[in-house]
């Protein structure tokens, strides 16, 4: 992640030691400093305090949510689910978080196209690496983080391997540069969905779901 800040930084002190006017230099710095302030905003990593109840489901990514509907997940899940679809903007923080305590039952990458990240249907067609998830916690539920490249992110980052077990909100990976993660949950009765179109939610911290009772 530091590759970015130390490219821009390198060119801004060649910019400084070239012999140019006054005139062009300060432009061009000013540019730079301003790219490289952004970079380093892209890439901030804050701290998050996670909250214990471990009838939640979490957001796993910073942004806004842009659709939520039920689809078949015959895959993984094998009935339907509850899909929660989240887009980040190029101005929100970026790292991906397990929703809840889960071990990783497998990690699956797909190539694909770079659509509009904002609309579901890239979802189905873009780059993307899917991580399917059993919950650790009762119930035992199948789960599904799918992260989506966009128009503009090209690298999925994920550092998530099968058989490892991660705690709710624990950091698994990133989108560079604006992108799109999805949470598959199956759909019941016993699981309330806690946001809606439009809402704004933090990766940890933002309960996209939760369990109301407890059926196994």
């Amino acid at each position: 992640m530091a590759v970015f800040p130390a490219i821009v930084l390198v060119a801004m002190i060649t910019l400084a030691l070239v012999p140019l006017p006054v005139w062009a230099v300060v432009p061009a710095e000013t540019a730079s400093l301003a790219l490289l302030t952004w970079v380093l905003a892209f890439f901030r990593d804050p701290k998050r305090s996670v909250p214990t109840d471990r009838n939640l489901l979490l957001a796993p990514a910073d942004g806004k949510i842009t659709d939520i509907e039920t689809v078949n997940e015959n895959q993984f899940i094998g009935e339907p689910a509850l899909r929660i679809g989240i887009f980040l903007s190029i101005f929100d923080v970026h790292i991906n978080r397990a929703p809840c305590n889960v071990t990783v039952q497998s990690v699956k990458y797909k190539k694909g196209a770079y659509k509009n990240a904002m609309n579901p249907y890239s979802g189905r067609v873009n780059e993307s690496n899917e991580l399917e998830l059993i919950r650790t916690d009762a119930p035992p539920k199948k789960l599904v983080v799918r992260q989506i490249s966009g128009a503009i992110a090209r690298r999925i980052v994920c550092s998530a391997n099968a058989g490892q077990k991660l705690s709710g909100g624990e950091r698994f990976g990133m989108i560079k540069f604006g992108s799109r993660t999805e949470l598959y949950v199956p759909a019941n009765k016993n699981c309330k969905c806690m946001v809606k179109v439009g809402d704004k939610v933090k990766a940890g911290l933002t309960a996209l779901a939760k369990y109301e009772t407890i059926d196994g």
